[in-house]
């Protein structure tokens, strides 16, 4: 049998379980609860829920946390968008823009853009894990230390082209965020850096950093408002793009939708890695760079594409090769592993009909994430006509209450804190909150593989050359951070000669 008749076989199967379909609504719907609050990631989610999966049917189990995985990607950007507060790791992208535009009172068109180019990004990405997993996975397998080490830095490049105005500034920033990352427990060696004795900082998480950043500095800003009592007269508007909006969007959405299935193959890649490349690779493209930042909805829909598409990738590698892609893919090989089911090539063979059965509940998830997500934007939407002194309040209780949630540590809270300071003087000064986040990502990744790559060749550098795909990524890497450069002296020249 062809694909396609294992596909219809595999949709035929779900249509007679009712129980799988309820199961995918549940955890879809309960994936855009976790989405939406500010340190309840998508991993946490599947987390909390894959204890619940012990005696289900494998199906049944396995959509739940399909569900929760891919509406918790999504709804991180409702948050983003609308107060500036990324409910996921990969919404911090999303926040960007997302924010500016509703500060341009078109949040209502940016809600509908990040949504349906979610749902276009994932479903394309489901697609691609049915007709291309062997290619695919046989592709990731060429990934080592060398080469992750490589996509790492590619991904560090990427500040350039979110630093805002200044470059300069961004760059500092991102500098920050770099030696932020390298506080903790050596990679390799397992002692402690920069500790001060202190074990709290053993394992300093990013999430903290990343709610202060944009989060806590948010609502510290509006306090210096005069008048905390006026409410925001934003509305939402118009949430369905109009066609000829939507149009101008396809070729960023498809492009960026290939760029995140590609990272989510990438073992230990994921959806905030995934946002900030399609981030960079959309404004590279984009006739009108400069708008990045203040409010383009082309980087909306690049952010929610390439992060949702990334769902789909890394469980590539995890069912064909038994390599989780990310933290979520490897909590769900538990998950199939507690069914009694080994991931790996043999998982086709030998439960090829359950698999497709899956597929077929997954594009249903992401059928059920838009019309859920529409559904909802609304409701979640009356939270920006709050005054803006109960709006500052709820932010700060959200920061506090997301951030407590994510290890039941007063000490995490008290890291948001300090960075929702230094976050607030950041944004007073136009020093970038964006490069912090993505170093303190890409900074533990980068340091981990250069150094497991560098013990791998016994001392010598010459992975950096003689490996096709690192050499690949470290030019992109290199022009990446050279062609912000360039462009601004050249814009600087022509200002002068003008």
């Amino acid at each position: 049998m062809d694909v396609f008749d294992l596909l219809a076989q595999g949709a035929a199967n779900l249509l007679a379980h009712p129980q799988a379909i309820l199961f995918a609504i549940i955890g879809t719907a309960f994936g855009i609860f976790v989405g939406v609050l500010p340190g309840l990631t998508a991993t946490m989610g599947v987390a909390i829920t894959l204890p619940f999966t012990f005696g289900m049917e494998p199906v049944s189990a396995l959509l739940l946390l399909a569900g929760i995985h891919f509406g918790g990607v999504y709804a991180g950007s409702i948050t983003a968008i609308l107060l500036r507060i990324p409910g996921t790791p990969a919404a911090a992208a999303t926040a960007i823009d997302g924010y500016a535009l509703t500060l341009k009172g078109q949040s209502g068109l940016a809600l509908g853009t990040a949504t349906f180019s979610s749902y276009i990004g994932g479903t394309i990405s489901i697609f691609t894990l049915i007709f291309l997993s062997p290619i695919l996975a046989g592709w990731a397998l060429k990934f080592s230390a060398a080469e992750s080490f490589a996509l790492a830095c590619f991904g560090l490049s990427i500040i350039a082209s979110v630093a805002g105005e200044s470059l300069i500034k961004g760059l500092i920033a991102g500098m920050v965020g770099l030696l932020v990352s390298t506080v903790g427990l050596d990679p390799m060696g397992g002692f402690p850096r920069f500790t001060g004795g202190m074990d709290e900082l053993m394992d300093v998480k990013f999430i903290p950093v990343m709610i202060g950043l944009f989060a806590a500095a948010e609502a510290f800003s509006s306090m210096e408002k005069s008048d905390l009592t006026e409410r925001i007269r934003t509305s939402i508007g118009r949430v369905i793009p109009p066609w000829s909006v939507f149009r101008g969007l396809t070729l960023t959405i498809l492009r960026s939708s290939g760029l995140g299935v590609i990272v989510g193959i990438i073992p230990g890649a994921g959806a905030d890695i995934a946002a900030y490349v399609a981030y960079n690779e959309a404004k590279r493209f984009s006739k009108t760079p400069e708008n990045f930042g203040k409010g383009e909805l082309k980087a909306v829909a690049a952010c929610e594409s390439g992060a949702n598409s990334c769902t789909g990738g890394d469980l590539l590698p995890m069912l064909t090769l038994g390599i989780p892609g990310d933290a979520v893919t490897a909590v769900m090989m538990g998950a199939l592993i507690l069914q009694g089911l080994q991931p790996g090539p043999l998982l086709f063979k030998e439960h090829g009909a359950m698999l497709y059965t899956v597929f077929a509940g997954m594009l249903f998830c992401y059928l059920m994430m838009l019309i859920l997500g529409l559904a909802s934007l609304r409701i979640i939407g009356r939270l920006i006509q709050m005054p803006q002194s109960v709006l500052t309040v709820s932010i700060l209780v959200l920061s506090v209450v997301g951030t407590y949630a994510i290890g039941n540590s007063l000490f995490d809270v008290y890291v948001m804190l300090a960075a929702g300071i230094v976050g607030y003087f950041m944004q007073k000064w136009g020093y970038p909150a964006s490069p912090v986040v993505l170093a303190l990502i890409m900074g533990p990744i980068a340091e981990s593989n250069y150094r497991r790559a560098l013990s791998m060749s016994n001392g010598s550098l010459d992975f950096l050359y003689t490996r096709p795909i690192t050499v690949v990524l470290l030019v992109l890497a290199l022009v990446t951070l050279l062609v912000p450069i360039i462009n601004g002296i050249i814009k600087h020249k022509r200002q002068r000669a003008a």
